[in-house]
């Protein structure tokens, strides 16, 4: 921010304070969660489905249309991941009501998502030991705000809480 002050005075770098390091610990937090999740065998999008299907509550089941709505993904990139993980047992597929297919989460996908979100959970929490309680809670407001300021969304509450865009 020095140098850019000092090269153009006429300009506000405050925002690199910010923006930047928001940039730099997603990439390195991006890494970290891509690491872990192949350690457990799986991988990032179809752990936001066996998420999706697991949050939603018992009986964890949903329609196609929903999982892509909940995951903002297109009905061609729902399928292409039901196929994948039906292929490892982690999901079946069953005709639903007025022409839907209601995907159910199998005990085997339940134990790869409840194992695996974990295993996230504890290493994030590692990642964020030098924050305190009132630090994390503080910066968990702040992103929340610049979530709905600049996508009109808050990823992590839709599934459990009411559907997209839900608060928690």
């Amino acid at each position: 921010m020095a140098a850019w002050s000092r090269e153009r005075p006429d300009l506000d770098p405050s925002s690199i304070a910010i923006v930047t390091r928001i940039w730099h610990l997603a990439h390195t937090f991006g890494i970290e969660r891509r690491q872990l999740l192949s350690r457990q065998g799986i991988d990032p999008a179809l752990m936001d489905l066996l998420g999706t299907l697991r949050r939603s509550g018992a009986p964890y089941a949903l329609t196609t249309r929903q999982l892509a709505e909940y995951d903002g993904v297109t009905p061609a990139a729902i399928s292409q991941r039901l196929t994948r993980a039906e292929r490892q047992g982690w999901v079946s597929r069953e005709p639903g009501e007025d022409r839907s297919v209601l995907v159910r989460l199998t005990e085997s996908g339940r134990r790869i998502v409840d194992d695996t979100a974990g295993a996230i959970f504890a290493h994030e929490d590692r990642l964020l030991a030098v924050l305190d309680e009132s630090e994390r809670d503080a910066l968990a407001g702040l992103l929340h705000t610049l979530c709905l300021a600049h996508t009109g969304d808050v990823p992590v509450d839709h599934v459990g809480s009411g559907g997209p865009g839900a608060e928690a």
